[in-house]
């Protein structure tokens, strides 16, 4: 085996020693092992499975005597907190991105230099799976989601019949105005839905009702658009757009997924709300959810 191969599987450390182009200190985080719900595939969802991470990380020496003092070094606790950080912010279907967003968080901390990630999935066979990356301080733009700074938008709920009447423009008109970005959600059309004996495929079906029914909204109005990302929904808020939302992948890729069906719509865009931890949460034609939010009700009828 040539040292080229050989260097391929070794450990992180040892890469990181056969690269390293100037001196440098080095602090690892061996085989921590989490479980998550992980992965792309559909046979993926929903089930915990086991995730391993190496994590080398190349400091700049210290110039001076460290006495000890632990608020003087990269602590060990960060290279953790920066996996479980991202782990917690939602659901991830690639290794490579998720190796990509612990990177970027680790070269955050000012002593990093140069970052060694090795994700391995270990219950996909008898063998594991894994991606490693090397990121240094200044490579990359921010690859993963930080919704720290989003604003707090103004989440409005439209009943059918609110979606239906004449008084739709000028709902949105004054509530657009404000400096609260605005997020329109809607429930399903009334119409019947196909229906499937497995829970899973008929939330899946549930959701797309909503929706298709987002997009009828859409189409009434040339301001709206739909999003389904909470990336895009950061930017359109950023930037002023009114969105409606579509709700599956937001709702199937949560961390925590909500216990709202989506045949309960309020409830369901009561925990939307948490979620974006929205300023107000206005429903239009409906008695209002119980929400961790500001909440208020209109009927049909009446001034936004």
């Amino acid at each position: 085996m040539t040292n080229d191969i050989r260097l391929a599987f070794a450990h992180p450390s040892e890469r990181a020693e056969a690269s390293a182009t100037q001196p440098c200190d080095r602090i690892s985080l061996r085989d921590f092992i989490v479980q998550v719900e992980i992965g792309a595939f559909q046979q993926e969802r929903g089930h915990l499975q086991r995730v391993q991470f190496n994590i080398v990380v190349e400091v700049a020496p210290q110039t001076g005597e460290i006495d000890d003092d632990v608020d003087r070094i990269l602590s060990y606790d960060r290279i953790t907190e920066a996996i479980e950080a991202e782990l917690h912010a939602e659901r991830i279907n690639l290794l490579e991105t998720l190796a990509a967003r612990v990177a970027e968080r680790i070269l955050r901390e000012p002593q990093a230099l140069r970052v060694f990630v090795r994700i391995e999935k270990l219950d996909r066979g008898p063998f594991s799976l894994g991606v490693e990356i090397v990121r240094a301080k200044g490579e990359v733009a921010r690859s993963g989601q930080d919704h720290v700074q989003a604003p707090h938008p103004r989440v409005l709920f439209l009943t059918n019949e609110a979606m239906a009447s004449d008084q739709l423009k000028g709902w949105i008109d004054d509530l657009s105005k404000g400096d609260r970005p605005l997020i329109i959600s809607v429930g399903a059309a009334d119409v019947a839905l196909p229906q499937s004996g497995a829970a899973l495929a008929q939330r899946r079906i549930d959701l797309l009702a909503i929706e298709q029914n987002a997009w009828i909204l859409a189409g009434r109005d040339k301001r709206c658009m739909v999003v389904g990302t909470r990336t895009e929904l950061d930017w359109a808020m950023r930037h002023g757009q009114i969105c409606v939302w579509a709700p599956s992948k937001i709702v199937l890729d949560a961390v925590e997924s909500p216990s709202a069906s989506p045949r309960d719509a309020l409830a369901l865009v009561a925990w939307f709300a948490e979620q974006m931890q929205a300023a107000e949460l206005l429903v239009i034609g409906a008695d209002a959810p119980v929400a961790n939010v500001p909440v208020r009700s209109l009927p049909v009828g009446a001034d936004a």
